[in-house]
């Protein structure tokens, strides 16, 4: 519908797409979209001059410009000045920032892939009540492609529910759609509006041991003045999984990479103990040699794509095992029931980076758990993923962390976070002063 791809159908099938009338392609300038991926869509270095790249490319004159650069980052939330360096932003304040720069455009047709997956509670009420006005205007026809449907659905006056394959399963006003499908969606995996994701099972409790500990941990990211993460405390225990909450830009992400070992400490240690690795107690981790690290802690990143190393998703599941010494067959085979168990198998041979955004994210969880790491860190695990496949990653992590595994995940996902964690340590904002609320 953005006029990016050109529609193809089966063998002997016909059909066409336009917009207005016109094939999209010929009215680009009438049409605004915000993909899944935040990060492809930013292309200047600042985040005023990157809204501001849209109306320039329109011939705005320059006058007009910086005040609806400025309406609009108000409009969406967005607390930084307009000088903020767009590579010091966090996954979702991306977000907020690519949804202004394609609504200060004031598009016909807005079309939106998961707008508010990576924003914080407050952040996807203010992208929604920006959105609820353009609704209720009448300026702007909106288009959003959402799992998540609970909250989205006041915005819409109608809904397609598609299933696995892309084919159509309902087609009409919301409450007509869930009222009368909402059985059928539910078992296709889609989510309804009433729908939960289940309690895993119930699980005697292993031992539980400090394998990891952050003391006083902070990390200020080269060129920035204010740390990206303020000292923390924590400890991650075996048997057990540890939720990391917090606002956009509190430094979840950051936390989940020094906890991988991936960063190291500005100022603060995180360090193992001697039940994750025997004579290596109170080595820093950021010193761990790299085949150390992937044997012991596994990271699923918050951008999947910056894992992928290979031409295929089995090829991905191989890697790790047999660059940490697992024999060829065993690593096929430990990599083929990764696939089935997350529905990834009929994509074995599929290169990483032409699957769907949810489909990424199952397979970078698949390569952290490749290897049998002791600790698995999660940046936002249940992005992109429909019910049926977030509810499957629940049973796995669930049945990881009741084998004895330590889990850490970073999200905004409440719902998982009351079905799997044991404690919840959540951050504020690095410009907020009060003291860290405790893990419990």
């Amino acid at each position: 519908m953005a006029g990016l791809l050109e529609p193809s159908g089966a063998a002997g099938v016909e059909g066409e797409l336009r917009v207005a009338g016109e094939p999209a392609g010929a009215v680009r300038d009438r049409i605004g979209i915000v993909f899944q991926d935040p990060e492809s869509q930013i292309v200047m270095g600042r985040a005023g001059d990157d809204v501001a790249f849209g109306l320039e490319n329109l011939c705005l004159p320059t006058e007009s410009i910086w005040p609806r650069v400025a309406a609009a980052l108000d409009a969406v939330g967005f607390r930084h000045p307009p000088e903020r360096p767009t590579d010091a932003l966090s996954g979702g304040e991306q977000q907020r920032l690519v949804i202004a720069g394609t609504l200060a455009m004031r598009p016909g047709l807005l079309l939106l892939d998961e707008p508010t997956a990576n924003l914080d509670p407050e952040g996807a009420a203010a992208v929604r009540d920006v959105l609820t006005g353009i609704a209720r205007s009448g300026t702007m026809t909106m288009v959003i492609v959402e799992h998540r449907v609970g909250e989205a659905l006041p915005l819409v006056d109608r809904v397609l529910a598609l299933d696995v394959r892309g084919e159509l399963l309902a087609d009409g006003p919301p409450t007509d759609v869930f009222r009368r499908h909402g059985d059928a969606l539910a078992a296709a995996g889609i989510w309804t509006p009433d729908g939960r994701l289940p309690s895993p099972p119930e699980r005697s409790r292993g031992v539980v041991e400090t394998q990891l500990v952050a003391d006083q941990a902070s990390y200020t990211y080269p060129g920035s003045v204010a740390p990206a993460l303020r000292r923390t405390d924590v400890q991650v225990r075996s048997a057990e999984a540890l939720a990391v909450t917090g606002p956009n830009g509190s430094g979840k992400s950051t936390l989940a990479l020094l906890l991988a070992g991936l960063l190291r400490p500005s100022l603060g240690d995180v360090y193992a103990t001697e039940a994750l690795a025997t004579g290596r107690g109170h080595d820093p981790l950021w010193r761990w040699p790299a085949h150390d690290l992937v044997t012991h802690v596994g990271m699923v990143f918050q951008d999947p794509e910056h894992q992928f190393l290979t031409g295929s998703a089995r090829d991905e599941l191989v890697l790790g095992p047999m660059r940490s010494g697992v024999a060829p067959r065993a690593a096929r085979r430990r990599a083929d029931e990764l696939l089935e168990r997350l529905h990834l198998d009929a994509l074995a041979e599929a290169n990483p980076f032409t699957l769907s955004g949810g489909e990424k994210r199952r397979l970078s969880v698949a390569t952290a758990l490749a290897t049998a790491p002791e600790v698995i860190v999660l940046d936002e695990p249940t992005f992109g993923q429909d019910r049926r496949t977030a509810t499957e990653l629940l049973r796995l992590l669930a049945g990881l962390r009741d084998d004895g595994r330590a889990v850490v995940f970073a999200t905004h996902d409440r719902e998982f976070v009351t079905a799997l964690a044991d404690r919840t340590l959540r951050l504020p904002t690095p410009e907020a002063a009060p003291p860290l609320e405790p893990d419990r």
